[in-house]
């Protein structure tokens, strides 16, 4: 079995995360900003020192190329992301697209050429961060978006995907779609379950299902100091129970479901007048796709219940549903070959994020995998990977890649 070389991995990650640099040790390169171009240039610098081709898609996806034996077959796609969030860490994304670079590199130096093509995606936006939703590069190329509905979505300041893209210069002709012959994703786990197992790698074997509600709770403002509380419509305090009843829910659903409510806003909220409206997120997830229908169908329940005892209004509509994605079990298979034959300990996992592989899955056969980090913590400037960790994972993406790659038919 061939090993990457860990160090030089390392070293490259840690010059990335000299882009877009926080206070803490974290990054901050937001989909399509100076400093999101900025990183891509490293790391396009890095992939022409190797011979790689680059060429971008009119999402701005962008696609290093090292031709294999026969270039007539469908390329084996490795990638993630460099993008971050406003405060990230310096290895969501950045490690998936780095390991691809490393085992293009570790496969230049022993000397190997590939049948099929070998590339590196990098995809636009994965984090929704700047632009809404998240994975929208993956979304527009696997035509789940598109792409004229992509370009006119505005960030916060007013601009759009289309006026990023020109403005950075990340706009290219590649055709969207194209055919892979498999795509494979390193990615930090972002929650603690390998590290609490003491296992540097996981074998993803798929992800869950995720359903997102907006629910609007509608009440009676009124003054704080002369409305009896038995006469009271209190949005918020309404809310409350709900939120409650919710967090009960997900022990209905245990040790699988998975329910957050992210944000919550008090319309015209004041210090001494009851909350007439509120509105709020919930966040809902399992592994199967019938338990999260059975989820959202007991929110909408008992959040109605509780409306209709405290005379209050409730609009509930569903933002997002992202099915339970099982990954191609001969990927799969490859990933399992390849940590069986390095001997390194391992377990399945099912990803409880949503990655750009989940997009990928619905285009052509997809796996990741996954390794530790530190405390599970993700989204964050304090976000770390060991370099044991790091490493082994490559060596697993490496040749797992390498028995896809050899395939002539």
């Amino acid at each position: 079995m061939l090993k990457c070389n860990g160090e030089r991995l390392w070293d490259s990650l840690m010059q990335m995360a000299k882009v877009g640099p926080t206070e803490k040790g974290g990054n901050c390169r937001l989909a399509l900003s100076e400093e999101d171009r900025a990183g891509r240039e490293l790391f396009v610098r890095w992939c022409r020192d190797l011979g790689m081709s680059i060429r971008l898609d009119p999402i701005g996806n962008l696609f290093a190329r090292l031709p294999g034996c026969n270039d007539a077959l469908p390329p084996v796609v490795m990638g993630s992301h460099l993008d971050t969030q406003p405060k990230g860490g310096r290895f969501d994304g950045i490690y998936g697209v780095l390991a691809g670079l490393e085992v293009v590199r570790s496969l230049k130096d022993a000397g190997i050429a590939t049948e099929r093509a070998l590339e590196i995606a990098v995809w636009t936006n994965e984090e929704g961060a700047r632009f809404t939703p998240a994975m929208l590069g993956s979304a527009v190329f696997t035509g789940d978006l598109p792409l004229e509905r992509a370009l006119a979505i505005r960030d916060a300041d007013g601009i759009s995907v289309a006026e990023a893209l020109e403005r950075t210069g990340q706009a290219g002709a590649l055709p969207l779609g194209r055919e892979f012959d498999a795509y494979f994703e390193a990615h930090i786990e972002q929650g603690p379950i390998l590290e609490d197992a003491g296992l540097p790698v996981g074998v993803v074997t798929g992800g869950q299902a995720i359903c997102w509600l907006d629910i609007e709770v509608q009440g009676i403002p009124a003054h704080a100091g002369t409305t009896p509380m038995p006469l009271r419509r209190d949005a918020l305090f309404g809310v409350g129970e709900m939120i409650t009843a919710l967090e009960q829910l997900s022990r209905d659903f245990a040790p699988k479901g998975l329910v957050t409510v992210g944000q919550l806003n008090i319309a015209r909220s004041s210090r001494n007048t009851i909350p007439g409206r509120v509105a709020f997120t919930l966040d809902l997830r399992h592994h199967l796709d019938d338990e999260i229908a059975a989820m959202e169908a007991s929110a909408r329940d008992l959040i109605a219940a509780i409306a209709a005892r405290r005379g209050l209004e409730v609009k509930l509509e569903r933002h997002w549903l992202s099915p339970a994605t099982p990954f191609d079990p001969a990927c799969i298979a490859a990933v399992r070959n390849a940590v069986e034959g390095l001997d390194y300990p391992h377990q399945d996992i099912v990803s409880g994020a949503g990655h750009d592989a989940i997009h990928l899955a619905r285009h052509c056969p997809t796996t990741m995998v996954f390794i530790p980090c530190v405390g599970g913590l993700s989204h964050n400037e304090a976000e770390d990977a060991l370099p044991d960790d790091v490493s082994k994972g490559c060596d697993v993406l490496l040749n797992a890649v390498l028995s896809r790659a050899d395939r002539t038919s």
